[in-house]
């Protein structure tokens, strides 16, 4: 039997640490050959070649020209809510004051807010009132919600008002605008009947004179005054039906119809070349 020498051990030992600093040096080359076909792998799919083809919303490997992002603009749908190019007017803070997308964002919070507030509200004469007591005593974070739809309501009826006073003053409701400019009238009447429909569903003794007071008036229109006031009222004089008709309204009729405007509203103001420039 031969018994391994000291030099064999040593020469062992060194072919062992060469091995070693081998695998070492080439362990970086064998990491980025592996990415690198991993690479060639992944873009051989149809998942990449759909996601990164000229006209997504990922741009690469074609030439940037008009038409090229008017084709980027047509394929994808979170870049089609913005025109292709914007006007250096249009992105001053100072020039729109972002009231129009400070309306939308308020409508927004309305809707979630309302939303919270209809799973703890009745629309009857017997639980409406302490549906509300309950929802500032009992529902967590009841009374912030409820504030802050109410808070909300106000502020947009106010940023609506302002961007149309701003419009206005632009001289931005003249051709080719005029369409807009009267779908941004009507939302501003369907922002004022939102916040007076909701103005009666707490059923206190405020909510109850002040829908008495507006339907008098409406009473007052000619030739058809005291059919609308019925019609609103569910009778002659407030009562469960009255209530019940305009939470109607609130929830379901006047935001459905309000959606349909601003889908018209933002649509031409993509049309119309974007936000009209200065005077």
């Amino acid at each position: 039997m031969v018994m391994p020498t000291e030099c064999d051990s040593e020469e062992q030992t060194k072919l062992m640490a060469k091995n070693i600093e081998k695998r070492k040096q080439s362990l970086p080359e064998k990491l980025q050959q592996g990415a690198t076909a991993a690479t060639d792998w992944m873009q051989d799919r149809q998942f990449w070649t759909s996601v990164f083809r000229p006209g997504s919303i990922f741009r690469k490997g074609y030439t940037d020209s008009p038409r090229n992002r008017s084709y980027v603009i047509m394929n994808s749908v979170l870049y089609h809510l913005h025109p292709v190019k914007v006007k250096r007017h249009a992105v001053k803070v100072s020039y729109t004051l972002c009231l129009g997308g400070l309306s939308f964002f308020l409508f927004i919070l309305l809707t979630i807010t309302g939303i919270f507030l209809m799973f703890f509200y009745r629309p009857t004469a017997a639980a409406a009132w302490s549906d509300i007591e309950s929802l500032h005593t009992q529902v967590s974070f009841g009374l912030l919600v409820r504030n802050m739809h109410r808070w909300g309501a106000h502020l947009m009826v106010i940023s609506v008002f302002l961007h149309m006073a701003r419009v206005f003053y632009h001289g931005a409701y003249k051709a080719p605008r005029e369409f807009n400019w009267v779908v941004g009238v009507m939302l501003l009447k369907l922002t004022l009947l939102l916040s007076f429909t909701g103005y009666l569903l707490p059923w206190d003794q405020l909510s109850l004179w002040a829908v008495t007071v507006g339907t008098n008036m409406m009473g007052f229109t000619p030739v058809f005054g005291d059919q609308v006031r019925f019609v609103l009222l569910g009778g002659k004089q407030i009562g469960a039906e009255t209530l019940l008709r305009w939470y109607v309204l609130h929830v379901l009729m006047l935001p459905f119809t309000l959606v349909i405007f601003l889908a018209i509203h933002f649509w031409r103001v993509r049309k119309d070349g974007g936000i009209s420039g200065p005077l």
